[in-house]
């Protein structure tokens, strides 16, 4: 663990050092309040700090007011360890009301300023597993369970702001809507566990042949929907196209064997002012249009065109 000490005495400064070091752990000195700050406003900034209160140019106390500002906007915590001659009980309370964690007195006993650093890791350690699970699930409550892709109520969230940013930046946004063929068929003739290889599969390739900042979710079974900023009809078309082609190019290894699945997509793009549902509606007209002429194809569906006519024309 990195332990930043901040000291403006050197002899002090060099105690510290060659005690914490000689307990494991990494030191990063400063010897003004100015270069302490400088190392703790960054990302990879320590997460325990021991302050000297009276520094030059910025003492102990107006660090850990920074400190605790900018954790208010999301950082990480900082466990703050405040050092000085100052033994009073309201120069406590003041440390204290400052955003210190802790208090020692100088001259320290160094056995004291041990289990004080240790209690300190501690929490550090308690506040970062605690931070992780909490990350663990708001990823689980945005990823479909099977696919390890977004769920629906993500993937709509991405749309809403991916409109937002289309709006703002006038850029066009191209919708994939996508749906593997004749998927009952491979759930009735192979069993749902084969078919959950099939989706799994199905989704990594998609996934693959997007780019980090595309959006990719399942709508539900066996559809998924993808969201592309910047990009124009004519474009996402031929991105639909790789990715049929990618899905439908080679089998699928399954429990029971290669399993050949072939996938339709439904292309669009979405228009300003207009609803998200009346893109995906017309993202659906235009999947519903390539499975009417004969699945494993790419239709597209432009503002311009009217859904009804070209379904039926499909079907004649």
């Amino acid at each position: 663990m990195e332990i930043l000490i901040a000291e403006d005495d050197p002899i002090s400064r060099r105690i510290l050092t060659a005690l914490l070091t000689k307990w494991g752990y990494t030191v990063k000195a400063a010897s003004d309040g100015a270069q302490a700050w400088s190392h703790l406003e960054g990302e990879a900034s320590p997460r325990l700090a021991i302050l000297d209160w009276m520094m030059p140019g910025m003492d102990g106390l107006e660090i850990c007011r920074r400190v605790r500002e900018k954790e208010a906007s999301g950082d990480l915590y900082t466990y703050i360890i405040i050092l000085t001659a100052k033994g009073a009980k309201e120069d406590i309370v003041e440390g204290m009301d400052a955003g210190a964690d802790d208090y020692l007195v100088k001259p320290f006993d160094p056995q004291e300023l041990r289990v004080r650093v240790r209690a300190g890791q501690r929490i550090v350690e308690l506040q970062g597993q605690l931070r992780a699970a909490q990350e663990e699930l708001r990823r689980q409550s945005i990823t479909d369970p099977l696919t390890g892709v977004l769920n629906r109520r993500a993937t709509m969230e991405r749309f809403r702001l991916e409109t937002s940013r289309a709006k703002r930046e006038k850029r066009p946004l191209g919708v994939l809507m996508m749906d593997v063929d004749h998927f009952k068929k491979v759930n009735d003739s192979f069993g749902h566990i084969c078919g959950d290889e099939v989706l799994k599969e199905m989704a990594r390739r998609v996934r693959s042949g997007l780019r980090d900042y595309d959006t990719f979710g399942r709508m539900g079974g066996e559809e998924f929907m993808a969201i592309l900023p910047g990009t124009t009809l004519s474009l996402a078309e031929s991105v639909a196209e790789r990715l049929r082609v990618a899905v439908s190019s080679k089998p699928i290894n399954t429990c029971k064997g290669p399993i050949g699945v072939t996938m339709s997509v439904g292309v669009t793009q979405w228009a300003e002012e207009e609803e998200l549902e009346r893109t995906m509606d017309r993202a659906d007209r235009a999947l519903y249009l390539a499975k009417k002429r004969g699945r494993n194809r790419v239709e597209v569906l432009d503002l311009d065109e009217s859904p009804t006519s070209l379904v039926e024309q499909a079907g004649t």
